[in-house]
């Protein structure tokens, strides 16, 4: 017999210490793929529930609107611009549109600074008449957050929004209004 062919009993047996530490290793390995596979499952879920809280998931409920029981009507829609002090020249694009409830719209509000100096301004939407303001479902606006302007920048700036079919039947005009005011230093985020 070939020793060479036939390692001792010894070599090919593993020692208790090993198959222990062997045993952990799987044991975890397998803990994380299994929480790895619950963190997938559960974060479409944890999505929605931010997307909901932020109301960034305004998107997906723009399309069940347009798709809701309730038709869409004609509507029409005005726009105005304003600035509190006169550092931004601020004005719509589009002033009137023709429109229907449900239908998501694309407007786009144009900005100049007029300093030689930075400005830091936020926008503050009113709506006429006042309860209209329910039924306007803003997807993407540049009134969500602060917005700065270096010295003598012109900039486009897109709302995307739509009216709610359930808007009442006696309003057939809606007016988005935006007034600019400048953020003081000490305020700013």
């Amino acid at each position: 017999m070939n020793p060479a062919l036939h390692p001792p009993a010894s070599a090919t047996a593993q020692s208790p210490a090993r198959s222990g530490k062997n045993l952990r290793l799987a044991l975890i390995l397998l803990a994380i793929v299994v929480g790895s596979l619950l963190f997938v499952s559960v974060q479409p879920g944890l999505y929605r529930a931010f997307c909901e809280w932020t109301g960034l998931y305004d998107i997906d409920r723009a399309q069940e609107v347009a798709a809701s029981a309730i038709p869409g009507r004609p509507i029409t829609l005005q726009f105005d611009a304003n600035s509190h002090d006169g550092a931004l020249l601020f004005r719509p694009e589009t002033t009137v549109l023709s429109a229907k409830t449900g239908d998501i719209m694309h407007v786009v509000y144009r900005v100049e600074n007029t300093l030689d100096r930075t400005v830091v301004g936020q926008a503050v939407p009113s709506y006429g008449p006042q309860y209209a303001g329910n039924y306007v479902k803003k997807l993407d606006c540049f009134c969500f957050k602060q917005q700065t302007f270096a010295p003598r920048e012109v900039r486009e700036m897109p709302v995307v929004f739509f009216l709610d079919t359930r808007l009442p039947e006696e309003v057939n005009t809606v007016t988005l209004s935006y007034t600019f005011f400048e953020v003081p230093v000490e305020s700013r985020k």
